[in-house]
């Protein structure tokens, strides 16, 4: 009798079409630097509001300035860090790519529209 090989689970399958890759083990190593990325981010926005006196609970809306020009530029950085650490700095490039033409292409059409 022949083994049957095993297949992966259809949302591994379904992430290698939509980021256009064909190794299931790419997909796994691509997931550990998102997961690596959203620690590294949080410890660090810990370690930002504790130096600059924000208490949790209090001045959301400075929390939320800072997490907007602090946070989500040094979430972008890292996860480009990560994935050359992980040898999957190209697929990261381009995502962030990608990213940053949606955000821009958003602005761009609602400019438009004044």
């Amino acid at each position: 009798m022949t083994e049957k090989t095993k297949q992966p689970p259809a949302w591994i399958v379904k992430l290698k079409a939509r980021w256009g890759i064909t190794s299931t083990f790419q997909v796994v190593i691509i997931l550990v630097v998102f997961a690596c990325t959203g620690f590294s981010v949080l410890y660090a926005e810990e370690i930002i509001f504790r130096l600059l006196g924000i208490e949790e609970g209090k001045s959301w809306w400075l929390a939320l300035i800072l997490f907007l020009l602090i946070t989500l530029p040094l979430y972008n950085l890292l996860l480009l860090v990560y994935g050359f650490i992980f040898g999957q700095f190209r697929f990261f490039w381009n995502f962030e790519k990608r990213f940053f033409g949606r955000l821009f292409n958003l602005f761009k059409k609602k400019s438009s529209r004044s």
